[in-house]
Order: structure tokens, then sequence, then C-alpha cells
């Protein structure tokens, strides 16, 4: 009688065996579909369900080990230690005007707008990155030879909350606050608060003539490590763990405040510097929350189906890099067998 259950048991588990072959070899054959794309600018990619990778490819000479510069996706990076620094008391909340953490921005307009309104890129500046002549646009505060004393100069343009403009200034400016807040750079603070815990150990966040960190960007991460801090986020918060930001913090910054779909076509709505989109597969919609820089880079977080995609790409200023990862993205969620991204809860 042993015997025969035993038998079963085994057969049992081999018939399972080819499925998870089957799914695993598709899964990396959608990656290696684009090593055929048009252009040598994508990097890397890397899938993880429930926290383990389950893909991963680099393509046009990437290693694993590699910096990469994920541009406005690092906005959602600065989200987090907003929400980090709340968790900790340095900042009160997100009601509160700027100049209370940055006191010479006290009469100045970008001092009056609450934080709530700086994350959700409705400050009310004249601030807008797709529009060169703008006061307040990001290669105008690269080019100055003082950004602090630049962002303190921008005119407003409309009352803070009422119009979405897309600009790194608010996220610059966000930076600032939490280095106000902590008494740390942005960078030094990342470091101890969110990068150590992660286990993150090799990055690179550059600094601007003024000396502080650029909270809108430039921030060099390995695809790994992009989809780590991914998956603590799809995990509310929590890796291996660890809390390292409050679970009310990422659902808060994670929800969107902002309708955007008339202006962007790669997403429905923006919460605190992340996006979100209902993505139509197989005639259903899947919600997906998304970090988003220049080129393609992104960070990728599917909850029903407990996925994180990293995706880095040097499509910098080319409008396939976006169209490329959303399209990546897809590929991963329509495969036939789509059971390998269904977990039994």
């Amino acid at each position: 009688m042993k015997t025969r259950i035993a038998l079963v048991f085994l057969l049992a588990v081999a018939s399972l065996m080819p499925a998870v072959s089957r799914s695993e070899t598709t899964l990396d054959t959608v990656l290696t579909h684009f090593d055929q794309d048009a252009h040598s600018d994508l990097k890397g990619v890397v899938v993880l369900r429930d926290g383990h990778i389950v893909a991963e490819r680099y393509y046009n000479g990437e290693t694993p080990d590699a910096l990469h510069d994920i541009r406005s996706a690092g906005k959602s990076i600065t989200s987090l230690l907003v929400g980090i620094a709340i968790d900790r008391k340095a900042i009160h909340g997100i009601d509160d005007p700027v100049s209370l953490y940055w006191p010479e921005a006290k009469s100045r307009p970008v001092g009056e707008v609450p934080l709530r309104d700086i994350l959700t890129m409705r400050s009310g500046l004249a601030a807008f990155d797709e529009d060169p002549a703008s006061p307040g646009n990001e290669d105008r505060m690269d080019d100055a030879a003082d950004p602090l004393a630049f962002v303190l100069s921008v005119p407003r343009a409309d009352p803070p909350g009422l119009r979405y403009r897309y600009n790194s200034v608010t996220a610059y400016t966000a930076g600032v606050v939490v280095a106000k807040a902590t008494g740390r750079s942005l960078e030094s603070f990342a470091s101890t608060a969110l990068f150590a815990p992660l286990g993150i150990t090799r990055w690179h966040w550059a600094s601007d003539a003024s000396g502080y960190t650029k909270g809108q960007g430039n921030l060099l991460l390995t695809t790994r490590d992009l989809a780590k801090i991914g998956e603590m986020v799809r995990e509310g918060g929590v890796y291996e763990g660890r809390r390292i930001v409050s679970e009310a913090w990422l659902a808060d910054a994670l929800s969107p405040k902002v309708t955007i779909s008339d202006t962007d076509p790669y997403a429905n709505g923006y919460g605190y510097f992340w996006y979100a989109k209902n993505q139509q597969i197989d005639g259903q919609p899947v919600t997906v929350s998304f970090a988003s820089g220049n080129g393609g880079n992104k960070i990728y977080i599917v909850p029903s189906r407990h996925l994180v995609v990293a995706i880095t790409s040097s499509a910098y200023g080319k409008g396939y890099g976006q169209k490329r990862s959303e399209a990546i993205l897809k590929a991963i969620l329509t495969q036939p067998n789509s059971t390998w991204i269904q977990v039994a809860k």
C-alpha cells in the first residue's frame, strides 16, 4: 500500500515538471525575441515572481553588474524616500508647505506649495519639461550655475493643485525637502534608509552644481537592484521580512491622484511620482503601477500576477524606448500558458 502511494506521488510530481519547464522556456523565448530589436540600446530585463527571478536577459553587451542611469524613474525612488522621511517623523505630512522645511523658499512661489501638489506635479509653477521655453524647464535647471537658486526663481503659472504639468523641478524640490528635513543629502539618506536594507551595495546618484542630489533622476542602479526595489513595493514596503517604508505610504503613493491619459499614451493616472495603467490583456484589465524613465527605463509592478518587471534601456530621447518597454511587459503578460504567473493564495 505504501509503495503504491509513493508511486502515485512520484507520478503526480513528474506530471507537473514538463508544464513548469515549458512555461519557463516560453518566458525565456519572449525575452530572447528582443535580441532581434532594430535598435541596439535595450540593456536588460529582469522578471520576478513572488520575489524570485523567473527570467533574466541582457542585451547589446550589458551585464548583470552594470550600473545604468534610470533617468526619471529616479523620481519614484525620491517618492519612496519622502515616505520613509514621513515614517520617521522628519517630515510631518504632505499637507505641509515646502517652506516649512526649506526656509529660504518662504515668500517664493515654490515655498507656498504643499508637498502633496509637489508629488503630483500640480505645483502651479511655470515648469513644463516638454516646453523648452518654459521658465522652469529641466534643461534650464540643469544648465543653471546654482540650481537651488533657479528653483526659487521659478514663477507661478497657476494656483497649486489645479493643473498637472510634467516637470523635474518638483522632484528636485522633493529631494531638497528630504535633505533639509533629515539633515543629510538625499543620496546619504537613501544609502542607509533604502539601499542598505535592500542589500543594494553599488549605485551612483548624481549631484548638481548646488551640491544637492538630483531627486529628479540620474540615479544609476543595476537591473536586478531595480527589480529588488519593485519587489519591496509590491510587498507593501517589506523586503525579506524587514519593514522599509510603511504600507500606508505606498498605498497612497501608488493610488492615482491625477488622470493623465489625455496627455500620456502609456499611463492612465499619476500618484506621488508613480504611474498607473490598466493594461488590456486577453480582453481583461490588469492594473499596473510603474516607475518610468526616459528611454524606456521601468519598474513595472503587477500585484494581481505577483509580478515585477524591471527594464533598463538607453534609448534616451527616442520615443520607441517607451513603446518597446510596454511591448515587453505585454508580451510577458500575454503568455499562452499564463498559469506561470498565477499564484494560489
